[in-house]
């Protein structure tokens, strides 16, 4: 039985939080919109926390990254314009899904700062996490930055485990994959234009209307460098942690207003 109280994949561009729009609120819309169907279908589902998974986060090379501080605190800035944003950590969590990985095998450890407790037990929210928590309850968090350096295979086994932690600690627990896709869609962005960038997007959105999420895994890797997407990743410990015989999906919206894509999609149990 699938554990988690609801589950989905978003993406993390600025411009979707409505305070960061700036004067082109159309560029973005279509992903806005699909965001508040998730805030409402997160809010039904009513979690005592949130797991995040996210690419952009405070980094352990080859172990997954587990926060574990009393409290994160960040800003996301956009269009000259400022978005701040704290949230309390479900530390009980964020431990137990550290001892499952680890007794399974997996590489993984906790991270803090500052001091072991108390106030200033803080670590950064990244841009990755405070777009998609905009859209969501205010709950504490658990945030899980996985690495590059480890298989997919692993990040499928990490997903196993995360899942068994959840089962364990007995709470509603929501689960948000943080992912932008392709990243080579526009000459003028960052990272250039590639011609692999709209294929691999449109492979992506099917894979994920016909839930098979674990195939992400057999992309080939000058496919995936020339397309340059942080969403594998993420991607395969959901797919882990909720196999495809437990999970529905319901894919909202694709678009790729800029240089990267974007996806928004809702997964819950099989049979709602």
């Amino acid at each position: 039985m699938n554990p988690f109280a609801f589950a989905c994949i978003t993406p993390h561009g600025g411009e979707i939080i409505p305070e960061l729009q700036g004067v082109y609120p159309e560029r973005m819309s279509v992903t806005r919109g699909s965001m508040e169907k998730l805030t409402t279908l997160m809010s039904e589902a009513n979690p005592d926390c949130i797991i995040i998974l996210t690419p952009h986060g405070t980094r352990i090379h080859g172990q997954f990254a587990i926060t574990d501080s009393e409290r994160m605190a960040g800003i996301v800035e956009e269009n000259q314009s400022t978005y701040a944003m704290e949230r309390r950590v479900d530390r009980e969590l964020a431990r137990m899904i550290n001892k499952c990985a680890q007794e399974e095998g997996i590489p993984s450890g906790t991270i803090n700062f500052g001091t072991a407790a108390g106030p200033i037990s803080c670590l950064p929210l990244d841009w990755g996490v405070i777009v998609p928590l905009r859209f969501m309850p205010d709950v504490p968090i658990v945030v899980i930055n996985p690495t590059r350096e480890l298989s997919f295979g692993q990040h499928l086994e990490f997903g196993k485990a995360l899942r068994k932690a959840v089962q364990q600690s007995q709470k509603r627990v929501g689960l948000i994959a943080s992912c932008d896709w392709a990243h080579a869609h526009d000459k003028d962005g960052p990272y250039g234009f590639d011609p692999a960038a709209k294929p691999f997007d449109e492979q992506v959105v099917e894979l994920i209307k016909t839930n098979q999420l674990e195939k992400v895994a057999e992309f080939e890797e000058g496919f995936i460098e020339a397309a340059k997407p942080d969403g594998i990743w993420q991607t395969l410990i959901l797919a882990g942690a909720i196999p495809v015989e437990e999970r529905y999906v319901e894919f909202l919206s694709y678009e790729a207003p800029t240089y990267f894509g974007l996806i928004c999609a809702a997964y819950y149990s099989k049979g709602r």
